[in-house]
Order: structure tokens, then C-alpha cells, then sequence
């Protein structure tokens, strides 16, 4: 990879995960000195990021983000998240109400605290591989409250709270999706 296009990669990973543009500037300004001060001493820019970008980006981004603001991101975007999930089974039965049970609140809740806790400590790994991860953990879980507790409905879920859960993850799903459009247009230019 070129140092134009390392740049560019941290450059739309960073702007994926929300640093502002001010620190945006002075990161790519400090990581283009780092990478011509290594091509000047004979060494490669894998030398300076390693051998994955997008590892190194998520790394400088999470260290650069404060902890508060990664939690209430990845909190947001995991209500989001459920809530779509949530709205499968109103569809597929046709109901307004939803009976939830001891095992599904608890394999929903610790799904919801891996995935969280996987993407606050390792960076992104996509949707699958942290659902995949999650549900190794999650789905025994669930099976084991089902057993303990029963499967009787704790309380039931109208169908207005899985567009309520939407909410706060709203701004950040229409940002991601900007960041990316302006992301794939800057690789296309």
C-alpha cells in the first residue's frame, strides 16, 4: 500500500467512528510525518502501521475517543440494532403484543453486553463475527435461565417499543451511512 492510500483508509475509518475533524487533521498530519520519516530511513509503512490498516485505525481511534463517548455510541447502535431484531417476531406472528420469557431477556441481554463489550474492547470485527462470538455465549444462557427460571411471559412488549429503541441510535446509523457514501466516493475519486 501507498502512504496516499494509508491515509486514506485510516482517513474514512476515522470518520466511520466519529473523530472530529480538528483531530482527524492532526492524526493524519502526525501518522504522514511518522511514514516519511520511515520511508526516509529505508523502512516501509508497514512498518509503521503493521500489517493490517484498519487494525492500527481502530486502535488510534479507540485510544484518541474517550471511553463515555465509545459507550453511549455502542449503546446507541446496539438499541438500534435490537430494536430491528425486535420487530422480526411482530411481523412474523402478526401481534401487537410480545410475551417475553426469563430466556429471552437473558439471551438478549447478554448478547447485547458481549457484542458491546467485544466492540469497546477489540474494534469492530463486523457484525457477524461478534454476533458469532455473542451467541456462544449467549444462546447457553438463554437455555440455561429457560431452565431454571421456566419459560412463562415476564411481561409483555407492545409494538411501539421496538420504534422507540430506534431512536437513539438513529443519528449515529444516518452518519455511518453518510461516512461510508463519502468514504466509497473518495476511494472512487
Amino acid at each position: 500500500m501507498t502512504n496516499a492510500q494509508i491515509l486514506a483508509a485510516c482517513r474514512s475509518n476515522w470518520e466511520y467512528r466519529g473523530i472530529d475533524d480538528a483531530s482527524m487533521r492532526e492524526m493524519l498530519d502526525e501518522l504522514s510525518a511518522h511514514l516519511e520519516d520511515a520511508e526516509a530511513a529505508g523502512r516501509t509503512a508497514q512498518d509503521v502501521v503493521g500489517g493490517n490498516v484498519r487494525t492500527f485505525a481502530a486502535a488510534w481511534a479507540r485510544a484518541r475517543a474517550p471511553l463515555p463517548r465509545r459507550v453511549l455510541r455502542a449503546a446507541s447502535i446496539g438499541c438500534y440494532f435490537a430494536a430491528w431484531v425486535l420487530l422480526i417476531p411482530y411481523l412474523t406472528r402478526w401481534t401487537t403484543q410480545l410475551d417475553v420469557t426469563p430466556g429471552n431477556l437473558s439471551f438478549w441481554v447478554v448478547l447485547a453486553a458481549v457484542t458491546v463489550a467485544w466492540n469497546l474492547r477489540r474494534g469492530s470485527l463486523g457484525l457477524l463475527r461478534s454476533w458469532g462470538v455473542a451467541l456462544l455465549v449467549a444462546l447457553p444462557a438463554g437455555i440455561l435461565v429457560d431452565w431454571l427460571a421456566g419459560d412463562g411471559p415476564l411481561f409483555t412488549l407492545p409494538l411501539w417499543a421496538p420504534p422507540l429503541l430506534l431512536l437513539p441510535g438513529l443519528p449515529y446509523a444516518v452518519a455511518d451511512a453518510r461516512a461510508r457514501k463519502n468514504a466509497a466516493a473518495a476511494g472512487a475519486a
